[in-house]
């Protein structure tokens, strides 16, 4: 967090169980750290810092098979509940994009439940798919490939119209703006990206999201990170 004035940091793809990290990785000074683990050793997981502690915190959608791969983890503070989600990969075979899919509907069950329970929600996460052509570089070349399938792209449809802003289309409608570069072309010094990468709102929130932005000269990672800054 050196350099970094944010009071929530989320982050995903850990990859690691808190026992095997060091103190210093889970003690940063000011901040409480979260994570939740996969079963799998060296597979998924999410971590969030917080310099405000939250009133509860919890992992999962209450669904052994999701929850078993860590990809979950909610803090819930005074004025919202922020999911910070790692959601699956569809590339790998059919079986994989089954899944990512059955994910991606248990997290609009659990998205609207909250809801409809009267809390205000940020979503934070890798999506793993770019929702509108304007979100990739090459978009008719990735028609077929998963990450920018008709019925990803679909899902991502349906998770708007159940009342869920994406806040950095709310401040910049320009192409050409990507969190996610394939390290094996070299695509981030010519900018072939994609915008796998989102911070989503339910609609009653949106008015509080001052700013949502992406910090894409940040290297160390074919991923970049995203912000917002909120009012509450």
């Amino acid at each position: 967090m050196k350099g970094n004035p944010a009071n929530i940091v989320s982050i995903q793809e850990t990859k690691a169980h808190k026992k095997d990290l060091n103190d210093e990785i889970i003690n940063i000074p000011n901040y409480k750290s979260y994570f939740s683990s996969a079963e799998r050793k060296g597979y998924s997981g999410v971590a969030t810092y917080s310099d405000v502690e939250p009133i509860s915190v919890s992992k999962g959608f209450h669904i052994e098979k999701f929850d078993s791969e860590g990809r979950v983890l909610q803090l819930d503070y005074e004025n919202f509940s922020l999911l910070n989600i790692y959601y699956p990969n569809g590339g790998m075979n059919d079986e994989r994009l089954r899944f990512k899919l059955e994910f991606y509907d248990a997290f609009l069950q659990y998205a609207n439940l909250l809801k409809d329970q009267g809390k205000n929600i940020i979503i934070c996460g890798d999506f793993n798919t770019a929702h509108k052509e304007i979100d990739l570089a090459r978009p008719k070349q990735n028609e077929d490939i998963s990450g920018f399938l008709p019925i990803e792209r679909e899902w991502m449809d349906i998770f708007e119209s159940n009342g869920y802003v994406d806040t950095f289309r709310e401040f910049n409608p320009n192409p050409d703006n990507y969190t996610w570069w394939s390290y094996r072309t070299k695509a981030r010094d010519r900018n072939v990206g994609w915008r796998l990468d989102y911070f989503f709102v339910n609609e009653e929130f949106k008015h509080n999201v001052l700013d949502s932005y992406i910090l894409s000269d940040i290297l160390g990672s074919d991923h970049c990170p995203i912000s917002i800054k909120i009012k509450i």
